[in-house]
């Protein structure tokens, strides 16, 4: 085992759930989806999540529609009011940094960390897609300017939450002696979550995040991401954990599970897995060496849009526990999770998945050898 992974291996596996503020669904397809994006079905399913035992909620930011997600409620305002409404869910809120300024985010942030004592946590989004920026006026960065942006302005909230006044002169954002009280609760300050899976993303997670956010993948794919990435994060002297998108399927059988994934694909909608292939052409294909979200994504894998299919976490309750464990094994902190059914497999999930995860965590544990 190498050393970068080794230890992380005593951490229990962490879970985290897609807020569904955006309309569509979590799957680019005509099969029946009964998940909403009202408020309403949030709040249930937010307190179902808490009661089943997941630790994260993630709000994805979004300005522009498409991709059958023509409606967002706005990342921020949701997970407050989410927050609100729950007790030990932690919410992510993801903040795109074209659009907004660290120092903002940092206020707001602070206020929300104490309203939800210490619940609230960031996810840093550098953008990827061009048309977001195009219609709302935004200058678009060259792909690595795009993440040496939000390079700085992960320094700035950092030093804005750790220092008593901060001083900051970098090339895209200046701070003069700035003071923030009250700081929040959480320490050393709220959780720092960012995405990507570019060379760039990986460098900026490795020197300056807590935790890094890819997309689905093969187990080999993923071991080498969180390889690369807390090797980095060890050469700075930091820990970084890692989390992985998946699509999860877990059904009584293997069978049922296949049917549904099957049934999905059979069913996704051609213009839209086109139209999102087309647009992410912006992403990890465009990077100068060819690494990142979607380079390698066929048609297949974008009906799920973060590549949810790639980490096959379908099967039986069994099977998707055993696979979660071997994704421990390899790197994988936290498994970031969509459903189908939103409601019903969230608990099914923490009825029949979770406690077999919690099972084999304690096996592994016992059999570990004990070093003198």
């Amino acid at each position: 085992m190498p050393d970068a992974l080794a230890p992380y291996l005593d951490e229990p596996v962490r879970f985290a759930y897609w807020v569904s503020n955006l309309s569509g669904g979590q799957v680019v397809s005509q099969i029946e989806q009964r998940t909403s994006w009202d408020f309403d079905y949030n709040v249930k399913l937010a307190r179902a999540a808490e009661k089943a035992g997941f630790d994260f909620a993630l709000s994805a930011t979004r300005f522009v529609g498409g991709y059958r997600a023509d409606g967002q409620h706005e990342a921020s305002t949701f997970a407050m009011s989410l927050l609100n409404a729950t007790e030990r869910l932690n919410v992510i809120v993801a903040i795109m940094t074209g659009f907004w300024h660290p120092a903002v985010v940092a206020k707001i942030g602070a206020t929300a960390d104490h309203i939800s004592k210490g619940r609230w946590h960031l996810n840093i989004v550098s953008g990827w897609f061009k048309h977001e920026f195009d219609v709302l006026g935004v200058p678009w960065l060259d792909h690595d300017e795009r993440y040496r942006r939000s390079t700085e302005f992960i320094k700035v909230l950092k030093g804005i939450w750790t220092e008593d006044e901060l001083t900051f002169h970098g090339d895209y954002y200046n701070i003069d002696r700035w003071h923030l009280n009250p700081k929040p609760t959480f320490k050393p300050h709220p959780l720092i979550f960012q995405g990507g899976s570019s060379t760039a993303a990986r460098r900026m997670a490795a020197e300056h995040s807590d935790w890094y956010f890819t997309n689905g993948g093969s187990v080999e794919e993923l071991r080498s991401q969180a390889l690369q990435v807390k090797t980095g994060a060890a050469g700075f002297g930091r820990r970084l954990r890692v989390g992985a998108n998946a699509f999860i399927i877990a059904r009584d059988t293997e069978a049922e599970a296949r049917e549904v994934h099957a049934e999905i694909l059979a069913k996704a909608d051609p213009a839209a897995v086109a139209g999102f292939a087309e647009a992410v052409k912006q992403a990890g294909q465009a990077t100068r060496d060819g690494v990142g979200n979607w380079a390698k994504s066929t048609a297949a894998d974008l009906v799920q849009p973060n590549d949810g299919f790639k980490t096959n976490l379908i099967g039986s309750p069994e099977q998707v526990a055993l696979r979660i464990l071997e994704l421990k094994r390899n790197g994988i902190d936290l498994v970031l999770a969509g459903f189908l059914h939103f409601h019903e497999e969230v608990d099914y999930f923490g009825r029949r998945v979770l406690p077999l995860v919690r099972e084999l965590e304690a096996e592994a544990a016992r059999r570990a050898p004990v070093l003198a």
